[in-house]
């Protein structure tokens, strides 16, 4: 009886977590192919550009309302127009390392409707003087 009784428990349990998997899969999945770029050592002045590529595996249109980077330094462009699932876009991000110096992590927020929605990419660099290569 007692064994029924857990049987009858995780079978239960199993078609809950079931659903709300299901229901956490419902709508739009931004997913990027890498989410940060290390540029390694770069000189005072040089400006460095990355595309980060991204599919939407969700199941709806993804929509992105906004894009923002940490500084002005860093500028992003990204599609305007619905993604639909199961197709692809890129987000341009470049970065002007003019006035920067040392360790740099350029951070760009990513706003949509996606099940996650606000998502991260980065651009790493270490800005050297010039001539200090």
């Amino acid at each position: 009886m007692k064994k029924l009784l857990i049987f009858g428990l995780i079978l239960t349990l199993s078609s809950v977590l079931a659903v709300a998997q299901e229901k956490a899969a419902d709508g739009p999945v931004i997913t990027f192919e890498e989410s940060s770029k290390d540029f390694g050592d770069i000189t005072q002045g040089d400006k460095v550009e990355n595309v980060f590529k991204f599919e939407n595996t969700g199941n709806a249109p993804l929509i992105i309302s906004n894009v923002a980077a940490t500084c002005g330094c860093t500028v992003p462009s990204w599609p305007r127009e619905p993604i639909a699932p199961g197709k692809k876009g890129e987000i341009k991000v470049s970065f002007n390392s003019a006035g920067k110096m040392g360790k740099q992590n350029s951070v760009v927020r990513i706003y949509s409707n996606a099940s996650e929605p606000i998502e991260k990419v980065s651009m790493i660099s270490n800005v050297l003087p010039k001539g200090g290569r």
